[in-house]
């Protein structure tokens, strides 16, 4: 796997820094879970890794974890700015002891600015990075996607990105570097395109008004017979006609630049006639654009998703959850979910004993309630 070989550190955070560690782990690095005592275990990302308990509020524990990241080649650190530079591990002592560690810093705001130790979630760095003013319908409020754009898009995904960057120019420059990613510029990243394309024609109108988003009668979503959905997703000319005539409208009365809000009604009370097995059928195979809205129980058994071997059955849940992308077709990626996730400190004395600590040292930290078992 292509980062087989890397040690990866990651302390225990909430959802973009464990995102972060799966993706490591999928594609092959060692990723241990530094986990803290007394905390609840919420993470469900943790497929793959090994789990350590760890207190950082003792000095035994910031000697432990220096040990350990004395022989990492990444840090994923998700705390507010200052924490780990007020407990011993900033990334100047740490460097200076490893210097060609990855030192990966995941935060809402960034490790500089006016906002950089204000509390905020995703619908804040959202909100921050300029996307959520455009999402949401016409005469509605901001919509937040859930917390998909800054927690795990603009936040996890991107300083994955970053740390595999890092990890290619160490093989020449041989040195480690400190990463600041802040998930608000991620998110505004991840929308470069919209910030690069507002004179174009597809936009300029208020928030639900324009081509992309929901605006459009051919860039909607339809409701069924049978209370389901089918997207639709017919912007160039060839693919509408072909959607409008597979409807079994006229194009001449359903014009693609006619009036929207006319033109949705009667796209909708079309699509209102036939359940969305009905439409999947007379829809699939065509170029029209037009798919099924499925729902994540739903999505891995359909057929295309199926025929790709995509989704994974995790041992945690018996259920199926999405698989590692991209494909690489030398080095695939692998989910390892065919044994549960940790539970925490479930590899402390494994993870304490390979970085050569002795059984009565082991047993010591133990007393000394420094570290913690399973």
């Amino acid at each position: 796997m292509a980062l087989r070989g890397m040690k990866v550190i990651e302390l225990a955070g909430l959802a973009p820094a464990p995102f972060c560690g799966m993706i490591m782990s999928d594609f092959g690095a060692n990723v241990i879970r530094v986990d803290k005592p007394f905390s609840p275990d919420v993470d469900r990302l943790a497929r793959g890794k090994r789990s350590i308990v760890l207190d950082l509020k003792k000095p035994e524990g910031v000697n432990v974890l220096k040990s350990l990241c004395s022989s990492a080649d990444v840090l994923i650190e998700p705390f507010r700015r200052g924490v780990m530079e007020k407990i011993g591990l900033g990334p100047n002592k740490m460097l200076a002891e490893n210097p060609k560690l990855i030192y990966a810093r995941l935060t809402g705001f960034g490790q500089s600015g006016p906002y950089a130790d204000m509390a905020g979630h995703d619908i804040n760095f959202s909100a921050v990075s300029g996307l959520l003013s455009m999402l949401g319908r016409k005469d509605s409020p901001p919509t937040p996607p859930i917390n998909l754009l800054a927690d795990f898009a603009g936040g996890g995904l991107v300083c994955a990105l970053g740390i595999t960057m890092a990890l290619l120019e160490r093989t020449w420059s041989g040195a480690g570097q400190v990463i600041d990613c802040s998930m608000v510029e991620g998110a505004a990243y991840i929308g470069t395109w919209l910030y690069s394309s507002k004179d174009l024609w597809i936009w300029g109108k208020g928030r639900g008004e324009n081509w992309l988003d929901s605006g459009a009668h051919f860039y909607d979503t339809y409701k069924t017979s049978d209370d389901k959905w089918m997207a639709v997703g017919a912007v160039e000319p060839q693919f509408y006609s072909k959607f409008i005539n597979l409807l079994g409208l006229d194009e001449d009365e359903v014009g693609q630049f006619d009036d929207y809000e006319t033109m949705k009604k009667i796209v909708s009370s079309v699509f209102c006639q036939k359940t969305q097995e009905e439409w999947r059928k007379i829809f699939d195979g065509q170029d029209a654009c037009v798919t099924p809205v499925l729902d994540i129980e739903e999505a891995p058994y359909h057929s295309h998703n199926k025929a790709r071997n995509f989704f994974v059955k995790s041992a945690r849940t018996g259920e199926y959850e999405p698989g590692p992308a991209p494909l690489l077709m030398r080095t695939p990626a692998k989910a390892n979910v065919a044994v549960p996730p940790p539970n925490k400190g479930q590899h402390t004395e494994e993870i304490l004993t390979e970085a050569g600590y002795s059984k009565e040292e082991i047993s010591g930290l133990v007393e000394k309630k420094v570290v913690g078992l399973s």
